[in-house]
């Protein structure tokens, strides 16, 4: 067993004695990227620029720069920003492994990742690993992501062990991380295919019924096909009405309400959090609980839910409520989640382009839905309550084991780059 010493930092606790512990800027030369204006198309729109490189393009531990990704030449010259050499390390300031890339040619980047490249001849792909302890040596944490400025990054600190074994446990952890990531990517193709079985199981109910030998005619709508015989179908604005109604109370005395485009509506922070809380609720709009909440800009991509909540909600949203004598509100909460909904509002909206699209209230309410009668659409209700619960459960154990193997990665990857285990030992270990 080879002998350990106390690194002297104490989340990193002990480490080879040979081994030892360095600053970023020690031993790589760090950089961030840039991000030109977007108020001006010639800086993006020049099919012989450069490839610029955002967070979401780094996938896999490679940079995938979909070829709209263009800087300018002209941009280039006027900043003088240098193009980074191939073999740099990009970095989202997230930090996590799976948004770490090496590069095998020369890029550009945003201003939101950080590009390492080494001063001496060391292994850059033992970076890619170790690039977890810098989120450790900052500890800065806002809603669960470290914010990380060039004076954090390059005074972090991390294990540096002699070249040879930075090379040994680059390779070996790619290797595992290979394994684990395989495994990852059959589960979470599982709980896409439980995702799609769950939609398909929704629409159904909601445009067939749950009485297979009745008989069924041509609804006449061609995302909704077939209904049964004693349905009908009717028009949005029929039967849920625009609510208007503004807030004049203080954040304090009211709900805040967040539509999210996967799940629907939730008192904001209830799910994990995405964006800013508004500092203000006056003139918002008020929601009471059936309410239809519609988001205007994103209803194409299914920004649609029904509330169980009382409270208040931007904007720049649509409220529409309930004729209770002739709706279910769960029925409807099935109905318009659908991805024939979602279709719908993407054919009536309107808008220059995609990013701009917008579903109008005078739209949305022409868009036509399956109209069985009340005590049909509580019975379906009822039974997709009872059905999506099962599949949702299914999901969550997949997303549970897929929470384990990350877990088990990032330990796994800790505990090599802090030489708490040794690769030499484990790979004879698992040759004999």
């Amino acid at each position: 067993m080879r002998k350990m010493k106390d690194s002297g930092v104490k989340w990193i606790g002990i480490i080879p004695e040979n081994w030892k512990i360095i600053r970023i800027k020690d031993e790589y030369y760090f950089e961030t990227g840039f991000t030109p204006s977007t108020s001006n198309s010639e800086y993006y729109l020049d099919e012989n620029g450069y490839e610029w490189a955002t967070i979401s393009d780094l996938k896999d531990g490679k940079v995938i720069c979909p070829t709209s990704s263009l800087i300018s030449q002209n941009y280039v010259k006027e900043t003088y920003r240098k193009v980074y050499p191939s073999g740099c390390l990009f970095y989202s300031f997230k930090l996590s492994v799976g948004q770490v890339a090496i590069t095998d040619r020369q890029l550009f980047a945003n201003e939101a990742i950080a590009c390492f490249f080494p001063t001496n001849d060391i292994c850059i792909e033992f970076l890619k690993y170790s690039s977890s302890l810098i989120e450790y040596s900052a500890n800065i944490n806002i809603y669960g992501a470290p914010i990380l400025n060039r004076q954090l990054i390059k005074n972090a600190y991390i294990v540096f062990p002699p070249v040879y074994e930075q090379n040994l446990i680059a390779s070996y952890l790619d290797h595992k991380c290979t394994e684990i990531g395989s495994i990852i990517s059959d589960i979470q193709k599982q709980i896409e295919t439980l995702e799609e079985y769950k939609q398909s199981v929704i629409t159904e109910a909601v445009t067939k019924g749950l009485d297979r030998n009745v008989p069924m005619k041509d609804s006449g709508i061609s995302w909704i096909g077939d209904i049964p015989e004693h349905w009908d179908t009717v028009k949005i604005g029929r039967i849920f009405h625009l609510r208007n109604e503004r807030n004049y109370k203080t954040l304090d005395e009211v709900q805040l309400l967040s539509l999210y485009t996967d799940i629907g509506i939730f008192p904001h922070g209830e799910q994990e959090e995405r964006g800013n809380k508004a500092v203000t609720a006056e003139g918002y709009k008020i929601v009471k609980k059936n309410d239809i909440v519609v988001n205007i800009i994103l209803a194409w991509m299914g920004a649609i839910g029904i509330s169980n909540y009382e409270g208040v909600t931007s904007p720049a949203y649509d409220v529409y409520m309930p004729d209770l004598k002739k709706v279910v509100p769960h029925f409807f909460h099935y109905v318009l989640r659908t991805k024939g909904i979602a279709g719908e509002c993407f054919k009536y909206g309107k808008g220059i382009m995609l990013m701009r699209w917008r579903t109008y209230s005078s739209e949305f309410k022409l868009i036509s839905v399956p109209y069985p009668n009340i005590k049909e659409q509580q019975k379906i209700a009822d039974y997709l309550d009872h059905k999506c619960a099962e599949i949702d459960s299914l999901i969550s154990e997949k997303k549970k084991q897929i929470e384990t193997l990350e877990e088990y990665k990032k330990s796994l990857i800790f505990e090599y780059v802090t030489g708490k285990r040794e690769v030499n030992k484990d790979v004879k270990e698992t040759n004999e």
